[in-house]
C-alpha cells in the first residue's frame, strides 16, 4: 500500500511547515491497513473517562477552567447523550443542583458559584439542564430566573446588533450564538432582542468566506440625538475560523423565521454562500491527514473541528446548498439564492464524510479513554464532546423538514398570557422540524460506532431538544413516526 502524498511545500522552512511534517509523520502511523475498517470505537474507554470526572472529579490541570465548569459538566452529558447512555436519577439531581449554584442574581449563569454572568456559560449551564433537568421543584427548569435573564440580555446589547459576552467584556459572535440558543430553548424570543443581529452576522464574514469574531462598527454623529450606525463601512475583525464560522452560521439559520416575518420593503442582510463553502470544504485535511478538519487556513488538523466545521455542512443543507438528500418533496429554499446562484450542482461530495469518520476513530481516540486533538496529546472533556458530535453529523443526514414543521404547527396552541405568538411560533416549529432522513446513515466500520444523531444548531439530542421547548413553550408536540 503506498503512502498517501505529503502536502506541498515551497523548501521555505519555517516552524509552520515544521509543525506540518510532524503531524503528519505521526499520522500517518495512524492509518488503517484497510480504509473501510477503521479503529472500533473504545466506548467503554470512553465511558469510564467521562465517569472518572463527573463522580471523582477533574485532574488538577483542569483548574484553569475554574471559570468554565458549567462547560465541563455539558461536554460530560452530551458526550453521554450522544453515545446513548443517560444518567441515574441520583446523579441527575446532583447535576441539577450544580447548575443552579451558578445562576447569577441578577439573572444568566456564571462559569461557577458567584461568578459574574456571562453568555456562554448561561449557553452550557441551560443545555446541561436540557439534558438533566425536568418541571417542577428541584427540576431546575422552572428554577431559571428568566425575566432577568432577559434584561441581563438587554443590558448587554449594542446598538450594531452585537452583545458582550458579559458586563465590562468583548463583543463575540460565540456569545450571539449562545444567546439565541439560550432564548431558543426558554422561549425568550422577542423582536427587540433580534433587532440589527443579522446584520451584525452579516458584518462578521471575511473575505476568505468563513467569519470572525466580530466587526468594526462605525457611526455618523447627528446634530441631535444618538449617533446613526453606518452600514459602510463595517470590517470583520479577525481571520476566518471555525468556532466562529459555525455559530455565525447557525445564529444565521435560528434568525430565518424572524427575517422570514419582516417586511419585504425591508432590505435583509444576505452572506456570501458561495465563499463561504469554498472555506469550509478546503478546511477539510488532505488523504495524509486522515481527513481531519482545521479551523483557520494554513493551520493543523485538530479533532474538535469535526463538529465545528464538519457540522457546517447540515446548516448549509437547511439553505438549500450542498446537495438535495434528506427534502421533503414540497421543500423550497429561502435564502440559498442570494447571489443568483444555482446549487443544484453542488452536491454531499463536496466533503468526504468518511474520511472524517476515520480521522476521529483512528486519530482522535486516546488508548485510556476519550478523545482528543491528535496524537498524541491527551485526551479531555472538550475535545471528547466535539470529536463524537463530528462523528455523530458524519453518520446522519439531519435536514428541516416541512412535512414535520407543519405538523407541529397543527398542534400549536397558543397560551393565553403569551406575547409576541407569531414569532415564537414559528421560532418554536423551525427549531423543532430538524428531522433524521431514515436509511441514509453512514457508518464507518462496525455499528458499534454509531452515534446518536444530535440537533445540528443546539448540538443536544432531538429527545433533549423537544422536551425542554415543549415546557417552556407550553406547548404538546406531535410524535414523530416510529423507525421500522
Amino acid at each position: 500500500m503506498s503512502q498517501p502524498r505529503r502536502s506541498p511545500h515551497d523548501s521555505y522552512e519555517t516552524e509552520t511547515t515544521d509543525h506540518q511534517t510532524e503531524t503528519e509523520t505521526i499520522l500517518l502511523k495512524h492509518l488503517p491497513l484497510n480504509p473501510e475498517s477503521p479503529s472500533p470505537l473504545q466506548r467503554d474507554a470512553h465511558l469510564q473517562f467521562l465517569v472518572r470526572n463527573l463522580i471523582q472529579g477533574f485532574p488538577s490541570r483542569y483548574i484553569s477552567q475554574d471559570a468554565s465548569q458549567p462547560w465541563l459538566l455539558y461536554w460530560t452529558l452530551q458526550s453521554f447523550s450522544v453515545m446513548g447512555v443517560a444518567l441515574d436519577p441520583n446523579n441527575k439531581q446532583k447535576a441539577i443542583d450544580t447548575i443552579m449554584a451558578w445562576q447569577h442574581p441578577d439573572g444568566g449563569f456564571g462559569g461557577g458559584p458567584g461568578q459574574a454572568a456571562h453568555l456562554l456559560p448561561t449557553y452550557a449551564a441551560v443545555c446541561a439542564l436540557a439534558i438533566v433537568g425536568r418541571p417542577g421543584p428541584g427540576g431546575g427548569w422552572d428554577q431559571i430566573d428568566r425575566e432577568k435573564m432577559y434584561e441581563f440580555f438587554m443590558s448587554i446589547k449594542q446598538t450594531d446588533g452585537a452583545f458582550l459576552v458579559a458586563h465590562h467584556a468583548e463583543v463575540d459572535v460565540r456569545g450571539t450564538y449562545c444567546l439565541l440558543v439560550t432564548a431558543h430553548l426558554l422561549n425568550m424570543l422577542t423582536p427587540e432582542l433580534l433587532e440589527g443581529v443579522p446584520a451584525f452576522i452579516k458584518s462578521c464574514q471575511t473575505y476568505e468566506g468563513g467569519f470572525s469574531s466580530a466587526s468594526q462598527p462605525y457611526f455618523s454623529p447627528e446634530p441631535e440625538g444618538p449617533p446613526t450606525l453606518l452600514d459602510l463601512p463595517r470590517p470583520p475583525l479577525g481571520e476566518a475560523h471555525g468556532g466562529y464560522t459555525f455559530c455565525s452560521l447557525a445564529s444565521w439559520i435560528m434568525l430565518q423565521p424572524y427575517l422570514a416575518l419582516q417586511k419585504p420593503s425591508l432590505q435583509r442582510p444576505s452572506l456570501n454562500f458561495k465563499a463561504l463553502l469554498r472555506w469550509l470544504v478546503q478546511m477539510q485535511g488532505s488523504e495524509i491527514e486522515l481527513g481531519g478538519f482545521k479551523g483557520r487556513t494554513n493551520k493543523l488538523v485538530d479533532g474538535c473541528y469535526s463538529w465545528w466545521v464538519g457540522g457546517c455542512f447540515a446548516l448549509l443543507s437547511s439553505l438549500g446548498i450542498v446537495g438535495t438528500h434528506g427534502r421533503d418533496n414540497n421543500h423550497q429554499s429561502t435564502t440559498a439564492h442570494q447571489e443568483d446562484e444555482a446549487w443544484d450542482d453542488v452536491d454531499d461530495s463536496v466533503w468526504d464524510r468518511a474520511a472524517l469518520q476515520r480521522y476521529i476513530l483512528c486519530a482522535g481516540q486516546h488508548p485510556a479513554g476519550g478523545l482528543r486533538d491528535k496524537p498524541p496529546k491527551p485526551a479531555d472533556s472538550y475535545h471528547t464532546l466535539y470529536c463524537l458530535a463530528g462523528l455523530s453529523s458524519a453518520q446522519h443526514n439531519v435536514f428541516l423538514s416541512s412535512t414535520r414543521q407543519d405538523a407541529i404547527v397543527r398542534c400549536w396552541k397558543t397560551p393565553p398570557e403569551s406575547t409576541h405568538a407569531q414569532l415564537r411560533q414559528v421560532c418554536f416549529s423551525h427549531s423543532l422540524s430538524w428531522t433524521e432522513e431514515e436509511g441514509t446513515s453512514r457508518i464507518l466500520g462496525a455499528q458499534n460506532n454509531q452515534m446518536n444523531a444530535t440537533h445540528p444548531v443546539f448540538n443536544l439530542t432531538m429527545t433533549h431538544t423537544e422536551g425542554i421547548m415543549a415546557h417552556f413553550y407550553k406547548q404538546t408536540i406531535p410524535s414523530r413516526p416510529k423507525k421500522m
